[in-house]
């Protein structure tokens, strides 16, 4: 097998996976831990939810991490990327700190640093605390304070052996889903509050980082961003046109201001023109501007095709983004049927040269890819083993492009699958299925490794395929 090695990368690529509090930890009621937005939304409106499954009855990482971790050093994880629940930590988001939360979360780094993983932390994963959100969440500056003072919690607590932070994971995420398409609580449709939370956003990462510098902590932080190339459908001007405000829109409008402490343009001068300006205090420009990322972490799941409007847009509708492009049904495209999500492993490629070339090929990682299915219970083979070769085929398509990235001189220093053990997944709980390992949530959350568990094994082992 080693001699057959087609692939293979530097030495010391970060090869691991990524998950969040939320979609792993399970206990979402145990031990002091304060209410989130999902918690009071699966309350609230559990029809909302795929089999009616909520956050409390997620892969129990609580009380299996010594297990999990184990399986992550089995599997020939260097490093894995997780999440602070602000809530657990906090109860309220504000306030006392809960001191059983803490022991959890030193259990975890110690015993990942034991099996010599290491632990790429992150603040915020789409789990704003129930009491904060009330205030306004994103929307809200008491809530940026009260983030900060969270994230400087962390460093203290946990900085003495956590070297690599992430401010943020996908962070215009919950700013879509909570102020537009409905799919986060509290589901509004307004532009304005989705701009005002998006600001608040890059704000609070960016004052988070200048906090992390001033305390001369021997690490580095970032953030992590979704980040979906915008093809347009032709060369035709106006398609063109098109995918750059999308661009603009979708991407640029935190990769910016988080690599480059500025705004595109092209977004500023819609949001301008349309009216959307957010309340911004003195000064916070320049907080932006000073404190951008020392590392970045690009998810990619699928490109995005947008052509130039067909047809005009109703003027007494709340404003959309889509008011200036059409999404693209690119004929002949690749999907994965259970997302709907087009396979294009080129993306990758296209993404991260573009970083080389736009953004100073500022350090960066895969933070996130993979494929979710669903029943994969169809492909269990006589030893029990989920023959999952979909996935297997699907990470070798991307790392080939991520080698190619590599060989061009990209600054790419690892690659993180999602997930590691199926995970709950928001709205869709468990119905797609992402992870290396499968767990079974109605029998005591039994885990197996499934094929591409095994061929993860393989290729750290190897340091390629």
């Amino acid at each position: 097998m080693e001699n057959n090695i087609k692939f293979r990368f530097p030495e010391g690529f970060w090869w691991g996976s990524a998950s969040s509090a939320t979609q792993m930890e399970g206990a979402a009621n145990g031990d002091g831990k304060g209410r989130n937005i999902w918690d009071h939304w699966y309350e609230t409106e559990p029809n909302r939810f795929f089999d009616r499954i909520g956050p409390n009855d997620t892969s129990n990482f609580y009380e299996l991490y010594k297990e999990d971790i184990r399986l992550m050093k089995k599997l020939g994880h260097n490093s894995f990327r997780f999440s602070i629940s602000w809530s657990r930590l906090i109860p309220g988001g504000q306030g006392e700190i809960n001191v059983k939360a803490v022991d959890f979360y030193n259990r975890v780094i110690n015993e990942l640093l034991l099996n010599e993983i290491e632990p790429f932390l992150n603040l915020y994963h789409f789990d704003m605390p129930l009491e904060l959100q009330e205030k306004g969440g994103w929307e809200s500056r008491e809530v940026v304070e009260a983030y900060v003072n969270y994230a400087k919690t962390c460093f203290d607590l946990f900085g003495d052996r956590v070297k690599k932070w992430f401010t943020h994971n996908e962070p215009i995420v919950p700013v879509e889903n909570q102020y537009l398409y409905g799919h986060h609580y509290p589901a509004l449709c307004d532009f304005q509050k989705c701009v005002q939370a998006g600001f608040h956003s890059i704000l609070a990462s960016a004052m988070a980082i200048k906090e992390y510098h001033e305390k001369n902590m021997d690490g580095k932080i970032g953030t992590i961003l979704n980040l979906t190339p915008s093809y347009p459908r032709s060369t035709h001007p106006a398609d063109v046109k098109a995918s750059i405000i999308a661009d603009a829109i979708f991407n640029r409008s935190f990769l910016d201001p988080s690599v480059k402490g500025t705004f595109p343009h092209e977004l500023v001068d819609i949001i301008k023109e349309e009216g959307f300006m957010p309340i911004m205090a003195d000064g916070d420009l320049e907080v932006i501007k000073e404190n951008t990322v020392d590392l970045l972490g690009i998810n990619y799941y699928q490109p995005r095709r947008i052509k130039a409007k067909e047809n005009l847009f109703n003027p007494h509708a709340p404003f959309m983004p889509e008011r200036y492009f059409d999404y693209h049904d690119m004929p002949g495209k690749r999907v994965n049927p259970y997302r709907g999500w087009e396979i294009y492993e080129k993306g990758i490629y296209d993404l991260l040269i573009n970083v080389k070339e736009e953004y100073g090929n500022i350090e960066c990682f895969i933070a996130e890819n993979g494929m979710g299915v669903e029943n994969e219970k169809r492909f269990i083979n006589e030893e029990g083993i989920i023959e999952d070769d979909y996935r297997i085929h699907f990470y070798q398509d991307h790392l080939k492009w991520v080698y190619k990235a590599i060989e061009d001189g990209v600054n790419v220093k690892g690659y993180h699958v999602w997930t590691f053990v199926d995970n709950w997944s928001w709205l869709n709980a468990y119905k797609n299925r992402y992870g290396l390992v499968s767990v079974d949530i109605h029998q005591q959350f039994k885990r197996t490794i499934k094929k591409s568990g095994y061929w993860f094994k393989d290729l750290t082992k190897n340091n390629g395929f």
